[in-house]
């Protein structure tokens, strides 16, 4: 059997039918399949892109039919959050509606969905979502995978390495243990920049937390381990890193994950990772890496489509 690991989506509907062609997948029986072939989608299914229900009915029709598998990205669990109660405070939401950004991101969802049924519906099935996929050979997570925050929720975890309803609560509730492991599995780990630092996003938000290249072996300097716009890397000081701000480095088989909006020409990172996110949700590919057993990663079994 072999695994057709496809990068964030986005709503991107006719990419994503574009480049299951591409491999040899046809719409047959209720879904799209490939003999001898499972896709596995590394999540973020939905919001930015134009077509945000024939994207989720496309992957959900896989995984009903045993073709296709999917982990849950963050903004699988930022729908969770957004249309789920909060129990502790009346008329809220884990992911509180009135703060400014979380509508926004979620908008191209909620034009589709907001209040049908539908809704309910998406967010029930994004529930049965794993947070991780272990093949043995590879690993496949939304964005980073770090043992310390799987073990700290494992415990806790419904069948499958899904969320339980006390979990999605707990993971909502910043500054709990269970946020930051689910911070640092479906976004990655964050430093806080030096005092007076700070880059711009591309949605224009200025951060003085920003992303960090985790699969990297040296992140001894912010300049070598920050993820930022090229025309910001400059204003990152070539200074050394906190020890206790370095996550801890990764020692296990190979990973493909995705989020990271990584640009240019796809290609694997290393022998040992992969991201398959290079921007999708705007003008960029999307992303497949066929794994067929191999030990090491290889730019060679990386495919995808523009349009």
């Amino acid at each position: 059997m072999g695994f057709d690991i496809i990068g964030d989506v986005h709503g991107q509907y006719d990419k994503l039918t574009a480049v299951l062609k591409s491999m040899g997948y046809s719409y047959s029986g209720g879904a799209w399949r490939c003999a001898g072939r499972t896709a596995i989608f590394v999540g973020d299914l939905i919001d930015r892109g134009p077509k945000q229900l024939e994207t989720l009915n496309l992957v959900q029709g896989m995984v009903d039919a045993g073709t296709a598998r999917c982990v849950m990205g963050n903004h699988e669990f930022n729908a969770i959050a957004w249309n789920t109660p909060d129990p502790d405070h009346d008329g809220e939401y884990l992911r509180p509606h009135g703060r400014p950004g979380n509508r926004r991101q979620h908008q191209a969802f909620l034009d589709v969905v907001e209040n049908t049924d539908r809704h309910t519906a998406a967010v029930a099935w994004f529930k049965t979502l794993p947070l991780w996929i272990d093949l043995g050979g590879v690993r496949v997570i939304h964005a980073c995978w770090h043992q310390a925050s799987i073990d700290e929720l494992h415990p806790d975890l419904g069948a499958d390495n899904t969320l339980t309803d006390e979990l999605i609560v707990a993971s909502s509730r910043e500054g709990s243990r269970a946020h930051t492991a689910i911070e640092t599995l479906c976004k990655g780990p964050e430093v806080k920049l030096p005092k007076g630092t700070s880059i711009v996003d591309g949605e224009g938000k200025v951060r003085t937390e920003v992303r960090v290249r985790w699969w990297c072996d040296d992140l001894s300097t912010y300049r070598k381990a920050v993820i930022g716009p090229p025309a910001d890397m400059e204003a990152i000081p070539d200074a050394p890193m906190p020890r206790d701000a370095l996550p801890s480095r990764y020692d296990g088989p190979p990973v493909i994950f995705g989020h990271y909006w990584f640009t240019g020409v796809p290609q694997v990172i290393s022998s040992r990772f992969a991201c398959v996110d290079f921007s999708a949700a705007m003008d960029g590919p999307l992303v497949c890496y066929r794994w067929d057993g191999e030990p090491e990663l290889s730019s060679q079994k990386m495919t995808w489509v523009r349009s």
